[in-house]
């Protein structure tokens, strides 16, 4: 299937994204291949021009707000203007209008003879260049990292819950906990937040995320969206036993382009007080999660936040171990920041038993030293990570920036065909195998 089908002269089956459940998250726009997705301070919508129909973007959808479609007139499919402003998606249209539709293009006549003219037919309606050929990455052979990243769980992995609140039902949750777990003093501060749940049920595991709905309007006089946070904590709480969880959160005060910028969700967590309510929707994701055989290795790749899911894994891993009902499986951990101020967690991570994780950090911005990124590490230790991806035990897990994802990739293939083997055939069975996670925002 096709984003835009041609279902029968005159029919189109338009891919649409459903504003109600949508978290804004930006994964199907920083998944898309082609940029057949885009947004505006309301919504996310699809460029019928521009998409190919590859579907990458319906997998990692945390909340499955891209999996949606609406069978339209050719001549009056939903414009990009009128997108933006939907509050939720329309009815189906009913049969006797698009049978009439249908009619009155000419059916069996050709008027609309492929999907090339029939995307030509939304551009038309919708004022956007009907160019399908100049998409990028469109009949190019271009290193696509997305392309290995698996959309499966592993095999091993405990059952999901997903979408048990959504906007619309949110739950309440208390704040149990709030510091900064980056070095006091600097302004790129990270806080640690603990969320208790109450005796509502709220269960979560390694690699989950959640939404918190941040109070008050945008600048349109609306409610705030959610924003998405990647748990933090073990499956059996931040404090064991509690129905509660942690999450990883960056105060956000510049954009991508270093202009002052204040972040709206991320300084509304960042200073919430113990006993304050929060607003939380979720949980969300059923294919970033940890192998549960005791034989596994665990890879993990994150910069910044993203190392809340690695350092849920490792938690959860630890308690197993002190408990004495885990015996096996390596962990290895590559987390990049510009300075080990600014790196989550920098502390507790370096106490770590060297016998229980390898950790490697790799800092792009210490004065008077080169800089050094996760990719670099990746290819120092080409040796001991090629034992690992040779072993089928081996679960990868990268998180963090969008920019990071292609450079970690381009990394594991080096030390794969360095070593002498096919990389896109060791890739594609990750995939195929759910050993190879992508999660970069």
């Amino acid at each position: 299937m096709t984003t835009t089908t041609l279902i029968d002269n005159g029919i189109l089956n338009q891919h649409l994204i459903d504003p109600e459940i949508c978290i804004r998250c930006n994964t199907c726009e920083a998944t898309c291949p082609v940029g057949a997705i885009t947004h505006d301070d309301t919504n996310y919508v699809v460029l019928a021009d521009k998409c190919n129909g590859c579907m990458d973007c319906i997998s990692p959808c945390p909340t499955g707000s891209i999996d949606n479609w609406r069978k339209v007139p050719v001549q009056q499919p939903y414009t990009i203007e009128a997108q933006f402003g939907w509050e939720e998606l329309p009815a189906e249209l009913p049969a006797d209008v698009l049978a009439a539709a249908s009619t009155q293009s000419g059916a069996g006549s050709g008027d609309v003879e492929d999907l090339s003219q029939a995307q030509a037919a939304i551009a038309a309606v919708a004022g956007i260049s009907a160019n399908t050929s100049s998409a990028a990455g469109v009949g190019e052979d271009v290193f696509r990292s997305a392309a290995y990243g698996a959309s499966a769980p592993p095999w091993s992995a405990a059952h999901a819950y997903t979408n048990l609140h959504g906007p619309k039902n949110p739950m309440t949750a208390t704040v149990v906990g709030n510091l900064n777990c980056t070095e006091a003093g600097f302004e790129n501060e990270t806080h640690h937040i603990v969320l208790d749940f109450g005796a509502m049920p709220f269960p979560v595991l390694e690699g989950q995320s959640i939404g918190i709905i941040p109070p008050g309007v945008d600048a349109n006089g609306k409610p705030h969206v959610a924003r998405q946070y990647s748990i933090a904590s073990a499956r059996n709480g931040e404090r064991p036993g509690y129905n509660n969880a942690a999450l990883t959160v960056k105060r956000v005060l510049e954009d991508h382009e270093g202009k002052a910028v204040r972040g709206v969700a991320s300084n509304y967590v960042c200073d919430l007080k113990v006993g304050d309510k929060v607003q939380v929707i979720g949980p969300f994701g059923h294919s970033f999660l940890m192998p549960n055989h005791p034989r596994s290795h665990i890879l993990m790749i994150c910069t910044g936040t993203g190392s809340a899911p690695m350092r849920a894994m490792t938690e959860w891993r630890r308690r197993l171990r002190k408990s004495g009902k885990f015996d096996g499986g390596k962990l290895m951990l590559f987390f990049g920041a510009r300075t080990p101020q600014e790196l989550p967690y920098f502390g507790p991570l370096q106490s770590l038993p060297k016998d229980f994780i390898d950790n490697n950090f790799a800092f792009s911005r210490v004065t008077g030293q080169p800089k050094r990124y996760v990719q670099d590490m990746i290819r120092e230790r080409a040796v001991d990570l090629m034992e690992l991806l040779g072993d089928d035990n081996t679960h990868i897990y990268v998180c963090g920036l969008k920019s990071m994802e292609e450079g970690v990739v381009l990394a594991l293939r080096d030390v794969v065909q360095q070593a002498g083997q096919d990389w896109e055939a060791l890739g594609q069975k990750l995939k195929r195998e759910g050993r190879l996670h992508l999660e970069t925002y």
